[in-house]
Formats: C-alpha cells, structure tokens, sequence
C-alpha cells in the first residue's frame, strides 16, 4: 500500500477545547456565583426569612412589649404633669374656715400629713405625701394658722414659712392699741391673734428687740405692712418695732432741744414720750390740735400751781380694762367705753383720774404726728380741754372757763336731741 492512501484513511483528531460546548461550565463556578454575598438571590431569600419572622409570633410579642413599655412612659409622664402642674394649684377640700396645726421640732413629714388629715386641709393624704417628698417640704416648727381651702402648693409655703406664701397688705391705724392688731391680723390670715399678744409680751423677745416694760404695745408702729400669710408672729413683732426704731431715730434727731427739755425738766426717757404721744393720739381728731393737746398734758406735769399732777384722760381707765379686766371690779361688762366707776376705781393702775402722771405704759400705738407734738409741743398756759361737738376742742386756762365749756357741751348736745 501506499504512504498517501493510508494517510486518508486514518480520521482527524480534534481538540477537546472545540468540543465542548460553551455554556457546559463547571458545577463549582456555578454555585459560586449564585451564592456571592451580594447576589439578587440571596437577597430574596433573606428578605423572605424576615418577612416570615416578622410575622411569627415572636415578632408580634416583641412589638406588643414595646407598646407596652410606650404606654408606661406615658401614663408616667402624664402622672407626674398633673403632680406637679396641676396637682399643687387644685383647690383645698374646704371653705376658708381658720385652721390651728401646731408642728413640733424635727417632726417626720408623716407626723406633719397626719395632723393635716385630721384638720381637713387635705382631701387625699397620700397624693399630698407624694408631692411633699417630691418638692422636699421643710416645716417651721410652732403655731400655724392655716385655711381649708388653700391649695397644696400655697400649704406647703404657710408650713415652711420661708416668705414665698402669698402676702397680705395689713394696714394698722394710728391709735391701735395690739389687741386691735392682733384681731386683724387673725382676720387676714396673717397670724392667730392670741400668738401675736402672746409674742407681744414675750420677755425674751422684748430684750431682744430693746424694749422697756411688760408688752410692745406703742412700739408697734401703725402703718401698711405686706406681710405672709401664716407668719411668726415674733417675725411681725420684729417688724413694727423695727419700723418704729426708723421713724423715731428720724424725728430725735429733727427734735433734739425738745428731746433734751423732756430729760432735763420731767427725766423722761423713750417710753415716757411714747406713752404720752399714745394718749395724745387718743384724744385728738384733727391733726392741728395734736401739740395743743401734749402741751395741756405737758402743763399739769410741769406746772407747780397745779397741785395734783392728774391727766384725767378717759383712754388710759379704758385700757386698763382691756389688760386688768379680772383686777378691776369695775371692769367687769366692759363694752369700751370708760364709765365713772371705771375711771375712779383705784385698783385700775392706768386710770389717770385717781393715779397722777403718766399711766404704767402706752395705751395705743401712736403714728408720726403725735410723737412729733410731744418732741415739739404748742406753748401754750392752757390745763384743761373738753370736746366741742366737731370733732374739736375747746381749751382753758382755768378750772372756771373750763367749767363754762362743759356746760356749754351739754346744753348744745341736749338741744340736739
């Protein structure tokens, strides 16, 4: 045989590259590509698992319990708005009736809401002991005098008496002996008037304001004060001898030759001048006759043709009724005008009919005027004065004009009537 014929017959070898075909890549490739992280399919499947553990129970336990712990925070939240927004502003349970709490030393705040449950002040103790210990309530120990209708937050400021309770403008007139005082400032809620009388006459509180005698009274010093409701009473003591002190400083150093005749002819000193200005504030009614009227007292004292050194002033024997009532038998049924009895029972220490000078202490509380018209009196000869009938005065130099004057009063105030 040929070389060429034996060649044809033997078939072509071809490369196995060529044969196969193109889309026929190997099974590991494959899988690589479809489980790359960032595939489309992966991407589903996940999303598939989240929207079935989504909507399993588990998911629907997990949003119940953040629903749940939502609605605490706000039912907390809304609580603690009303306790402390609109809890302390809500009125009391009662009418405004005067309310007595007396708080000891370092009493526990539980003691304290006890006692103001047993006096109605509060109309859910326990919602008050909430809000006490959330605004940390500090009381001031003594006598409270409280209202039952003061709302949480103003009863909190009586209790702590730290000057953010509301105020009350208590004007004291001219003349006000401290009973009169004390009966307003009880009316305005200021402070129980007995504890006021009762800080009045304290020795320790008299030494430490510089007081001389038994009582502030005529160191009280008549004018408008704005003052807390349910105040220390010793608090307001302090206040009107301390505007006393101010305006009578002022008027020494404006009256100093008439201050120096005073100690040098009568040996008075501050209460003597006081004392008398009170009487003067008792008696007069318009402003001019002041000086005139110290100058009759002044006179009686001062003038050696006038025997007995009686003032014969109505208001003091009254007083004395007012502070020796159970000591004076003729006091007994006093209604505040001084009768004869009154005026000449000896056992009345301030009657100026039966007793000569000036009375144990100050009848009234006097104002600027009539301080100033004893540092400064009228010089006048006039020992006596009777009232006219127009809220004036007539004045005399002698027993007998002033006898003719008291007749004169009498005649016209018959015809009147």
């Amino acid at each position: 045989m040929s070389k060429s014929s034996s060649s044809e017959a033997a078939p072509k070898k071809s490369s196995p590259r060529a044969l196969r075909p193109a889309d026929d890549a190997p099974p590991s490739r494959a899988r690589a590509r479809d489980s790359s992280p960032g595939s489309k399919g992966e991407r589903r499947v996940r999303r598939r698992r989240v929207r079935r553990s989504s909507g399993g129970p588990e998911g629907r336990g997990s949003r119940a319990i953040w629903i749940a712990i939502f609605a605490l925070g706000a039912a907390v939240a809304a609580f603690a708005t009303y306790l402390l927004v609109l809890y302390p502003s809500a009125a009391g349970p009662g009418t405004g009736k005067d309310v007595e709490v007396v708080l000891d030393h370092d009493e526990p705040t539980s003691s304290v809401i006890d006692k103001l449950e047993r006096a109605g002040l509060v109309r859910s103790p326990k919602l008050f002991a909430l809000y006490a210990r959330l605004v940390g309530l500090r009381t001031t120990p003594g006598v409270h005098l409280l209202t039952d209708d003061a709302s949480p937050s103003e009863l909190l400021r009586r209790l702590e008496r730290e000057g953010h309770a509301t105020r009350a403008k208590v004007t004291i007139p001219e003349g006000w002996n401290r009973f009169d005082i004390a009966k307003r400032l009880q009316a305005l809620h200021v402070t129980w008037a007995q504890a006021f009388l009762d800080a009045t006459a304290n020795t320790d509180l008299l030494r430490e304001i510089g007081v001389d005698g038994d009582s502030a009274e005529g160191f009280l010093f008549p004018a408008t004060y704005d003052l807390p409701l349910d105040s220390d009473p010793k608090d307001i003591v302090r206040r009107l001898v301390s505007e006393f002190e101010r305006r009578f400083i002022q008027l020494e150093q404006n009256h100093r030759l008439g201050r120096a005749q005073l100690e040098g002819t009568l040996g008075w000193g501050r209460r003597e001048i006081v004392t008398l200005a009170s009487m003067v504030e008792k008696e007069a009614a318009v402003d001019e006759e002041r000086p005139i009227i110290a100058s009759v007292f002044l006179n009686r004292l001062r003038d050696p043709s006038f025997k007995r050194k009686v003032l014969q002033c109505d208001p003091t024997s009254a007083y004395g009724c007012l502070v020796l009532r159970d000591r004076v038998p003729a006091c007994a049924g006093f209604a505040g005008k001084p009768t004869h009895a009154i005026n000449v029972d000896p056992l009345n220490t301030y009657s100026t009919y039966v007793h000569e000078g000036l009375p144990p202490g100050p009848i009234g509380n006097p104002g600027t005027k009539s301080l100033q018209s004893v540092l400064a009196p009228a010089s006048t000869k006039y020992l006596y004065f009777v009232v006219r009938g127009d809220r004036r005065h007539a004045f005399s130099e002698t027993l007998e004009e002033h006898n003719a004057a008291v007749k004169d009063f009498k005649d016209r105030t018959a015809r009147d009537h």
